[in-house]
């Protein structure tokens, strides 16, 4: 057995029968393994925050969970299941973005809306952290898929729902879904660029530079 994981166990469930036993259910449960599991994933994404490089390394993973590569294998078969599931916790935790906007909110109040809770995101640590893992990832799309499938499976997933939500995000209103499917590709490489000057440093007012963002997208969607 993996250190730090519990075997399985049977937990009798008593159907209130006349013997007390006979008749009982059997639930298998395993929590103390799931909350392993979740630990992991937990230490895992505060490795990967701080940006380091060497981070993003089974071996210096499992290190810095406190627990063996083979323990971690246990839990996710391999570095791509480690990854794949790392970036799913992410986009649980980061939920359905542009539906946490007002659903009745005028268009520009909606967009303004999007851009500062996407700003606020991407300085999170769960964002650093991805930052961290794709640049250590084979850039070529083909290349991904074929030494990492699980994660490049993941990754894939994000686009079209992000899309979707966008899209569900405008739908009362008289919008053009190509309009809004223009943005909602753009806008995440916009919003980084955004991010990655206040973090390297700029003279700029960040402020003027969402309004003005904001502004645009409320123009092109509304034109």
């Amino acid at each position: 057995m993996v250190p730090g994981e519990s075997r399985t166990s049977d937990v009798r469930v008593d159907d209130g029968s006349p013997d007390g036993g006979t008749g009982s259910v059997t639930r298998r449960v395993n929590r103390r393994g799931q909350a392993t599991r979740e630990a992991m994933l937990d230490a895992a994404l505060a490795s990967l925050a701080t940006g380091d490089p060497a981070s993003v390394s089974g071996n210096r993973i499992a290190k810095d969970i406190g627990a063996t590569w083979g323990a971690v294998k246990y839990q996710f078969d391999d570095i791509d299941g480690l990854w794949a599931a790392v970036l799913h916790r992410t986009a649980e935790h980061r939920g359905d973005l542009p539906m946490s906007v007002k659903p009745d909110a005028p268009l520009a109040e909606r967009v303004a809306a999007i851009v500062d809770l996407m700003y606020d995101g991407l300085t999170a640590p769960e964002s650093r952290a991805i930052e961290t893992l794709r640049a250590a990832l084979p850039r070529d799309p083909d290349e991904l898929r074929r030494m990492f499938p699980k994660t490049a499976a993941e990754f894939a997933s994000w686009g079209p729902s992000w899309i979707d939500s966008c899209q569900r995000a405008f739908a009362d209103l008289d919008v053009d879904p190509e309009r809004v499917r223009e943005v909602a590709a753009f806008l995440p490489g916009a919003m980084r660029g955004l991010v990655s000057e206040k973090q390297l440093g700029t003279f700029q007012d960040q402020q003027l530079a969402r309004r003005g963002l904001a502004r645009a997208i409320v123009a092109l969607l509304a034109g």
